[in-house]
């Protein structure tokens, strides 16, 4: 009998806390979950994307959902160095940066319903208890935790009418944070039945320098705390620098009772864009839909463009470099959206397009003279980030790619500092300074949203996710938009130019080509007598895609390859 048909309501009459959707119907739905042992950091998210991009191909729909461990209500209060990019989604999610892959992978746009955290999840539960939703029951880990996951998956499975909802546990099995998750993952298996879950593991092969090969004992250990807890993967793939040996392999399937053929290597490659095409020829798709019972929903697809897009990548026809300044430099998921924006407009260009990371703080304290950072740079990009540290020396490097017709393109921060650097130098308001770094500034030409002043905490509060933007007709932006009036784009920001600036800054040719519907909130600026100068309040790089890549980064690279050109060598 289906546990199904012994669904009980939320008593101590019955052990069976299934709280299923109204209008659920099991099998209707497949389950991939994702999980990862040895270590964080293997590409869950990555390896996650590429295989739905292949299952999307063969005209299944897909729903992909993170589920994050740390009791963090959102990613918004996370320090970059702590957990890489906030990723903002339209509907003003601050999210993991894996949802951006997911996003860009299968050209979707996602929201809230895509992700949960830990503090998500209690909340709700708490929520609940509150409001006496369990019927005088001792709320616990099981059922309660557990079933509120499960009722998130299946909320997900009918909101999206999914073919296919693919789960990604974030950390690594054994961790206590997801420990819960994992519960509700064999939960969910033994409830669907047979042929609706598919469990894939990472795990990650030692390669020793030292000794010269490979080693599987720590990924051994790895899948028995899978096993330990309920779980049976069914396919294992192995994350190593080079091809998993086949004897590795096969000590990986003997240990895990994963059949041979279901052990795969996903070792490292040239570019990631590579990877679902080596999944392709590795039938890993092939494997789920045969797990799954899929066939008969099968309908011929193609991932042609994507090939298309790979050798355009393979096969660059110049090459520039472009400089990133900030204070994450070395941290790279800290700006994981700007390194593939640049990559899908590098790719749609046909240019390979290399990064010099600028560490703005050396040029503030003149530890690197200004013209030697950016000696042999082709354009600069000036990414969002918040705080005093670093801005004098980001605004050093505004003023260079102004005065030496440099292509510059300012995000978020970047559209804020080259105003202040505009005003000072330009319009002659000495003294002009964001009140974020100086308070009591003599100009303060970026200023605090209306509606922010009065606000204390920092979380979920900034104007965030998506808004439209006017576009001013006859304008270099207007242009790159393909002269359309108005556009979509993603915002995360509690500054703006302060209006009562406006005018000045225009009178001297400070052109704002972009702007809130009805609102005197500048969104985009622009110089006329520049080959590219352009800032936007917004992050573009959230919404651009490797097969439509953003036209702002087009622009962008294409004038900094006119640069290259045009420049003395």
């Amino acid at each position: 009998m289906s546990i199904f048909s012994k669904i009980a309501k939320k008593s101590d009459e019955h052990e069976f806390f299934v709280d299923i959707p109204e209008g659920y119907s099991p099998g209707k739905t497949k389950y991939i979950i994702t999980t990862g042992t040895v270590m964080s950091g293997l590409g869950k998210g990555i390896f996650n994307s590429s295989l739905a991009q292949l299952l999307q191909a063969k005209g299944l729909t897909i729903a992909p959902i993170k589920l994050e461990g740390y009791l963090n209500v959102d990613s918004g209060t996370l320090n970059p160095f702590r957990h890489g990019e906030v990723f903002v989604l339209d509907d003003g999610l601050e999210c993991d940066m894996d949802l951006g892959t997911y996003e860009r992978f299968l050209n979707l746009d996602l929201s809230k319903d895509n992700f949960m955290t830990a503090g998500r999840l209690f909340t709700r539960i708490l929520d609940k208890e509150r409001k006496g939703k369990y019927l005088g029951r001792d709320v616990q880990f099981v059922p309660h935790v557990t079933g509120e996951i499960k009722r998130v998956l299946r909320s997900l499975a009918l909101r999206k009418k999914a073919d296919i909802v693919l789960v990604e546990i974030g950390g690594t099995v054994g961790d206590i944070e997801n420990s819960y998750y994992l519960e509700a993952m064999r939960e969910l298996s033994y409830e669907e039945g047979p042929d609706n879950v598919c469990f894939v593991t990472l795990t990650y092969i030692l390669e020793p320098g030292f000794l010269g090969e490979q080693k599987s004992k720590a990924a051994q250990l790895g899948i028995k705390n899978l096993l330990t807890a309920g779980i049976q993967p069914h396919i294992i793939a192995c994350r190593c620098e080079n091809p998993a040996s086949e004897k590795v392999r096969e000590k990986i399937s003997v240990f895990s009772n994963v059949p041979f053929n279901r052990v795969f290597s996903s070792h490292d490659v040239k570019s990631i864009y590579l990877i679902p095409l080596s999944m392709k020829e590795a039938k890993l798709d092939e494997a789920v839909i045969d797990i799954l019972g899929l066939k008969h929903r099968i309908k011929k697809g193609s991932i042609k463009r994507w090939e298309e897009l790979v050798q355009n990548i393979l096969n660059p026809e110049g090459e520039i470099t472009i400089g990133i300044t900030g204070k994450y430099t070395w941290l790279r998921d800290s700006y994981a959206s700007i390194i593939k924006a640049l990559e899908h407009a590098g790719a749609h260009c046909r240019t390979k397009v290399k990064i010099r990371w600028i560490e703005t703080t050396d040029i503030e304290s003149n530890k690197i003279p200004i013209e030697d950072a950016m000696k042999g740079l082709s354009g600069i990009i000036v990414p969002g980030g918040f705080g005093k540290r670093g801005t004098e020396g980001k605004i050093s490097c505004i003023r260079y790619a102004r005065e030496n017709k440099m292509p510059y393109l300012g995000l978020c921060l970047g559209f804020q500092m080259a105003v202040v650097e505009y005003a000072r130098n330009v319009c002659g308001l000495e003294g002009a300074n964001t009140i974020e770094v100086e308070a009591d500034c003599k100009h303060p030409v970026i200023a605090i949203l209306p509606g922010q002043a009065d606000l204390k905490s920092l979380g979920g509060n900034m104007r965030l996710g998506g808004h439209d933007v006017e576009i001013i007709k006859d304008t270099r932006a207007w242009e790159l938009y393909g002269k359309r009036l108005s556009v979509r784009e993603r915002f995360r920001h509690r500054y703006e130019c302060n209006p009562p600036y406006i005018e000045t800054l225009e009178k001297h040719g400070l052109v704002f080509s972009g702007k809130a519907p009805d609102q005197q909130i500048m969104q985009i600026l622009e110089l006329k007598d520049h080959p590219f100068f352009i800032g936007t309040q917004f992050h573009p790089e959230f919404t651009s895609k490797p097969l439509s890549s953003h036209p702002l980064y087009d622009g962008f690279i294409r004038a900094a390859s006119a640069f290259s050109t045009s420049r003395p060598s």
